[in-house]
């Protein structure tokens, strides 16, 4: 690849030796500068593919009283129908209201401290302070709120159907604006007047008080609490360390209230590739935290694609076609790769090829012996780095 690179004022150019050419007409550096391999792929990437990659930095910005939010669904990424994911920020006492929806809730919190409560559909209570690293699953239907603490909050949101919208929940202050008057008397046993006063319309986010401990805010006639709790410290989870970095995984088997979306967060050292792999078990999502890198994505049928990726950004790997991530940048990158299933699951083309009988490998590729006893092993190593 020969990207003019000559200096920062410079447009790259699609051009490759002696294929190509520049661009005569409207372009947009800044874009063409993340995108490399998009712009000049590589001479591997061969056929038509959807696009998985769409940054956070393109969707529109829900800005409220108390915080934002904004959202990338099958809407802006076709390709993404198993998962879609929300980027949220409360402000301290910000609160996105009590509300619930069809779809399972998965978050991880990116910075800061939030308040999240809950009820069980037997009627148990939650209620649990998360900060940075933790995770959160709310089942379908499940009841909850969501409040920035004393520094505020943000975090991702992925729900287990790639058509959800944050748009259209169902939100407490919507049901009582519309519902009759005599109904929500008859239903609470208290006169009509008690709700003159209540908000027309859904309130979905706005300014609260920052709260005080949770043994102060419970309420007083509290129900047990629930049996599997709602959040999850993934940093507690012994990490797989390789020589490339350290990737945590969380799903049914460690957080067992999370039985629709299993996740991973990866952190790769500057150099190193997420292996050669697929995933037998569904859809992979992913959210950038940190860093950049870029990843080829195999469809079969002689058809693969790369994509440039950069914190912010969301990228997607359709059902079972193999890939890698490789890190590009001068420093670590780090991203989550979420799953709308019970169970995290992966296939390593290493591990594979090394439970091959020799005899057979050697019939498909020219491999020596001196690479199948060196380079192959049984073991699964996430993250490789060469020495």
């Amino acid at each position: 690849m020969t990207l003019n690179k000559q200096n920062e004022n410079t447009n790259p150019q699609p051009m490759n030796g002696e294929r190509g050419g520049e661009i005569w007409g409207a372009q947009n550096p800044e874009i063409d500068r993340q995108n490399p391999d998009i712009l000049v792929p590589p001479t591997t990437d061969k056929g038509t593919m959807p696009n998985l990659k769409f940054p956070y930095a393109l969707s529109h910005m829900r800005v409220e009283y108390g915080g934002w939010s904004r959202e990338v669904t099958v809407r802006e990424m076709p390709a993404s129908t198993t998962i879609a994911g929300v980027n949220m920020h409360l402000e301290p006492g910000g609160v996105r209201e009590l509300h619930w929806h069809k779809e399972g809730e998965w978050s991880y919190m990116i910075k800061g401290k939030a308040r999240i409560t809950a009820i069980s559909p037997d009627g148990r209570e939650f209620v649990d302070d998360v900060e940075e690293g933790d995770l959160w699953y709310f089942p379908r239907g499940v009841p909850h709120s969501i409040k920035g603490l004393s520094e505020g909050a943000e975090f991702l949101l992925a729900f287990d159907d790639g058509s959800f919208s944050e748009n259209s929940t169902f939100s407490i202050t919507d049901w009582f604006a519309h519902t009759p008057k005599d109904v929500l008397a008859a239903n609470f046993g208290v006169s009509e007047e008690e709700f003159d006063n209540f908000p027309s319309s859904e309130r979905y986010m706005f300014q609260g008080k920052v709260p005080g401990p949770i043994a102060q805010d419970l309420p007083e006639d509290a129900n047990e609490f629930v049996k599997n709790p709602y959040s999850f410290k993934l940093h507690d989870v012994e990490p797989i360390v390789t020589n490339g970095g350290k990737v945590w995984i969380s799903d049914s088997n460690n957080f067992p209230a999370s039985t629709t979306v299993a996740a991973a967060l990866v952190e790769l050292e500057p150099g190193a590739v997420r292996e050669l792999h697929w995933h037998p078990n569904n859809d992979e999502w992913q959210y950038y935290l940190e860093g950049q890198g870029r990843m080829t994505v195999f469809a079969s049928g002689g058809k693969a694609r790369t994509y440039d990726y950069q914190a912010g950004d969301v990228g997607y790997v359709p059902f079972a076609m193999g890939h890698y991530v490789q890190n590009t940048g001068d420093t670590p990158l780090r991203f989550l790769e979420i799953f709308k299933s019970d169970h995290y699951a992966d296939i390593s083309l290493n591990q594979w090829m090394s439970q091959t009988p020799k005899s057979l490998l050697k019939e498909h590729l020219p491999l020596s012996d001196e690479f199948i006893k060196n380079a192959l092993h049984s073991d699964k190593r996430p993250n490789v780095k060469f020495k």
